[in-house]
């Protein structure tokens, strides 16, 4: 793909919110560039917030999964669907509330951590559904039967895939649509593209929208929710989007690169690369 950007629009940005999944790496596997642009942003002095949909895992994982690919963060630089759904129970339901959740650990130790009790059984008022990988029909059944009982149906995210070496996987969404085809009830969502995990990203670092992109390579999710909220839109090649699904869509980011590396090249050797240096380092770039 050849990018023909207006790397101009980069100079506003002051703030970074960057998924991973499909932009940092697939799978297990790093993407070209994705250490050497953390690097990057961190040596010119951007805040940054990598902010993923997925809610297998905890903070501290991401950091250590990142760490055997040599990208060296730390847990406040993280957020995850997971942490965005428990914040936001928090601010609505009672302290103790109990809560069915279908996930993995990332769901459940969030929840835990924000005094929620977790019930297996349908005697509950929320249940939270995640990418759960042992998803079975008894867990669709009791999840049916406490929401067809009053409990509020939330889902961590809607991504219906994920990325992975091996391709697309089925992702949160997948499940979500189960649960909704056996309740015909939609769940709320707290992750991307809602405004709850966007908001909470930007009060982490203390952004305004105006000076912030978000990175990401999920039209539905990352750019929308980036458009939504008046950021400035990247989007990269390098996950669920390709050239035609592009194409065909109605939503167009601000820029489009191949990959990390990509965009990193053209930042850092282009204009904004040099205006970035100056504005946060100090000092000017050779020519």
């Amino acid at each position: 793909m050849t990018n023909t950007n207006d790397t101009s629009k980069l100079e506003p940005i002051e703030n970074l919110i960057i998924d991973l999944d499909g932009v940092l790496y697939r799978g297990n596997t790093p993407i070209r560039g994705a250490g050497e642009f953390i690097d990057f942003v961190r040596q010119g002095g951007i805040p940054f917030l990598l902010v993923t949909n997925n809610s297998t895992r905890t903070v501290e994982h991401y950091v250590a999964k990142l760490a055997r690919m040599d990208i060296m963060v730390g847990e406040q630089e993280i957020l995850t669907s997971a942490e965005a759904t428990a914040t936001y129970l928090g601010q609505i339901a009672p302290h103790g509330a109990r809560i069915h959740a279908v996930g993995e650990d990332g769901v459940r130790l969030a929840l835990e951590s924000k005094g929620f009790v977790l019930n297996d059984g349908t005697d509950v008022a929320y249940v939270v559904v995640g990418m759960d990988r042992q998803f079975t029909y008894a867990k669709l059944a009791a999840a049916a039967i406490a929401i067809r009982a009053g409990a509020v149906f939330i889902g961590t995210n809607p991504d219906k895939t994920y990325p992975t070496e091996a391709g697309l996987m089925p992702g949160a969404g997948s499940l979500l649509a189960a649960i909704e085809a056996a309740t015909d009830t939609a769940p709320l969502i707290s992750g991307k593209p809602e405004a709850t995990i966007f908001e909470l990203a930007l009060e982490r670092l203390k952004a305004a929208p105006e000076t912030t992109a978000v990175i990401g390579d999920r039209l539905e999710t990352d750019i929308l929710g980036g458009r939504r909220l008046g950021l400035v839109t990247i989007l990269l090649m390098s996950g669920v989007t390709d050239a035609e699904r592009l194409a065909a869509s109605s939503l167009v980011p601000d820029l489009t690169y191949d990959d990390i590396g990509a965009l990193y090249r053209a930042w850092c050797d282009g204009t904004s690369g040099q205006n970035m240096t100056k504005r946060h380092l100090g000092v000017t770039r050779a020519e």
